[in-house]
């Protein structure tokens, strides 16, 4: 029996120093009780163990016709006559028979009617799903979706009887040192309660976009994956997935999904059988120190916008790259990995203020969300097309001819001519000189500029003939008439 539910990934990413590994399992929470602790969890325990089940699937898979090494063996030996009869079957197409791969997890019941979470990881590539309930009865289920992004999947049973069930509740309200209980099914054996507190929360180990999990001391093994963590009021507050460990055992660092990332996700798999994020249609960054003062902050917080997707949420709102977005939908934006998170949870079509600092001024932006999964299509597909030749790059600036669309959104002057500027890259000179979007370039050293290729040009003569800097002349976005003259370093 092999443990689908347990995938080991290299910690090299998170921990370099340390040589441990990332083992996704289905949690059962339990370490070493201490004498302050909860007197007992019998009377809790025997209320939520008939809601948690355990997941066992199979896979049919070929074990394949290896290739068999020939010995170098005379002529009329019956050792050669054998491997020539095996050789001939095999010619003939004798296949090997395809061998069956079973795992172990944990699961549990949302609903009566027999809907029940797990672990994608748990059921990835299942060809058979069997729920084993603690009474003993075993029911076929059905896969309603998936969603890899946090490893979530959501079952289906049909039973003759309404079924015992568990509630999430709020993660959000967990405090770090409070008390937590697990129930699983390590290595098979099903129906295992721990008991830990709540080591730290909001950690990131780098398993996915939206990475926010409840750390436990918990133990966590082979076979847990999927299972509930509960707190003590006996709502589910995590789902157990992962733990760090150098041998595939509880060293008391486990990972359960909070239930305020897991609760929508599994409301949205279970009715629509996909998930329906928000998208905003931005590429971000994080603000380092060295950012700060350029951008007109006072610390290092919010998310960079370092480009914003044609056609995107953003971009019909009028979004720049250059960007710091401080608040969305009123939820302040601490670190750049909030932003995503925060997006995709929010509904699809709803009108979000997002208050962001350009060029050191705060202003508030309307945004009309979009859907994650139709924007990854429309960036897929950006992806794949043939890059515009007439776009230059240079000295931190993506320039483009002006073109009608430039002209409709920036609303030019229908007299303007140059090279305008449609990406700055944070940090770069042209950042620093508050260069941004919808500028445009007209001269440069000294000459006319009617294409981004004449600025691409002129500043290799430059830099040929050995000068420090350019003098570009720039209109900038929304002034017209006001145009400056602004160096910019030759680097």
């Amino acid at each position: 029996m092999t443990g689908r539910s347990t995938r080991i990934l290299p910690l090299a990413r998170l921990y370099p120093a340390i040589g441990l590994a990332l083992i996704l399992i289905a949690t059962a929470l339990a370490g070493p009780a201490q004498a302050t602790g909860p007197k007992s969890v019998a009377d809790l325990a025997e209320r939520l163990s008939p809601a948690v089940v355990n997941i066992a699937t199979s896979t049919k898979a070929d074990s394949g016709n290896q290739a068999v090494p020939i010995p170098d063996l005379p002529e009329g030996s019956p050792f050669k006559r054998f491997f020539d009869e095996f050789l001939n079957k095999q010619r003939k197409g004798e296949q090997s028979r395809p061998r069956t791969v079973s795992s172990l997890g944990s699961g549990f019941v949302i609903d009566p009617s027999g809907i029940i979470v797990t672990n994608n990881h748990v059921i990835d590539g299942a060809d058979q799903i069997e729920v084993n309930f603690p009474d003993g009865n075993t029911i076929s289920a059905k896969l309603l979706g998936i969603d890899k992004k946090t490893d979530l999947a959501v079952l289906k049973v049909k039973s003759d009887k309404p079924l015992p069930y568990v509630s999430f509740g709020d993660s959000e309200k967990l405090r770090v040192g409070d008390w937590v209980m697990a129930i699983g099914n390590p290595f098979g054996l099903g129906g295992s309660v721990t008991l830990g507190i709540v080591s730290a929360r909001n950690r990131n180990i780098n398993s996915g976009p939206y990475d926010d999990f409840i750390q436990t001391d918990a133990a966590i093994n082979r076979g847990n994956s999927g299972g509930p963590l509960f707190d003590m009021d006996g709502n589910v507050v995590g789902i157990n997935t992962a733990i760090i460990s150098p041998s595939g055992g509880s060293i008391g660092i486990g990972f359960a999904i909070p239930s305020s990332t897991a609760k929508s996700v599994v409301e949205q798999l279970a009715k629509y059988g996909e998930t329906r994020r928000g998208w905003l249609g931005v590429k971000i960054q994080s603000v380092s120190p060295d950012m700060v003062k350029t951008l007109g902050l006072d610390k290092p917080r919010g998310a960079l916008v370092a480009d914003v997707t044609p056609t995107g949420p953003a971009e019909k709102a009028g979004l720049l790259a250059g960007d710091v977005i401080l608040k969305f939908n009123g939820q302040d934006i601490h670190e750049m990995r909030d932003l995503p998170r925060i997006v995709a949870e929010t509904a699809v079509g709803t009108d979000v203020d997002v208050e962001v600092m350009r060029q050191g001024k705060l202003m508030d932006v309307m945004v009309v969300l979009g859907r994650l999964e139709n924007g990854e299509k429309i960036m897929a597909q950006q992806a794949t097309a043939p890059a515009d030749k007439a776009v230059e790059e240079v000295l931190g600036m993506k320039l483009s001819p002006v073109t009608d669309a430039l002209r409709s959104k920036f609303k030019f002057a229908d007299n303007v001519e140059g090279a305008v500027i449609t990406e700055v890259a944070p940090g770069s000179s042209a950042a620093e000189k508050h260069l941004a979007p919808g500028d445009i370039v007209s001269e440069a050293g000294e000459r006319k500029i009617t294409t981004p290729e004449d600025v691409s040009k002129r500043v290799k003569e430059l830099q040929a003939e050995g000068r420090s800097s350019i003098l570009l002349l720039v209109l900038k976005a929304g002034h017209q008439g006001d145009s400056n003259f602004i160096a910019l370093a030759l680097k």
